[in-house]
């Protein structure tokens, strides 16, 4: 399985990503390993995901998730509230 997903820096602003190993990546963000972007930003909470079948879905997604302002990406978290703390919680 393939994540496109959206983390919560310490910091508060928002950082989007790709993987296909969510608990390892998210574990590698707060190690220090992850985007340089993150590095400077810990710890990172995860606070969107979004499962896709395949690789090249989840990096589209992902484009166009960077693509919003951050005022869309809040209305993103919003709409699927439920279903990221569901997946936060399994991490």
């Amino acid at each position: 399985m393939n994540y496109t997903y959206i983390l919560e820096c310490a910091d508060g602003t928002l950082y989007t990503g790709w993987t296909n190993d969510i608990r390892k990546r998210l574990a590698s963000h707060n190690a220090g390993k992850g985007g340089k972007y993150t590095r400077s930003r810990l710890p990172v909470t995860l606070v969107y995901a979004e499962e896709h079948e395949e690789r090249k879905d989840a990096m589209r997604r992902e484009v166009l998730i960077k693509q919003l302002t951050r005022q869309e990406k809040l209305l993103l978290l919003e709409s699927d509230s439920n279903r990221a703390a569901d997946l936060a919680q399994e991490l």
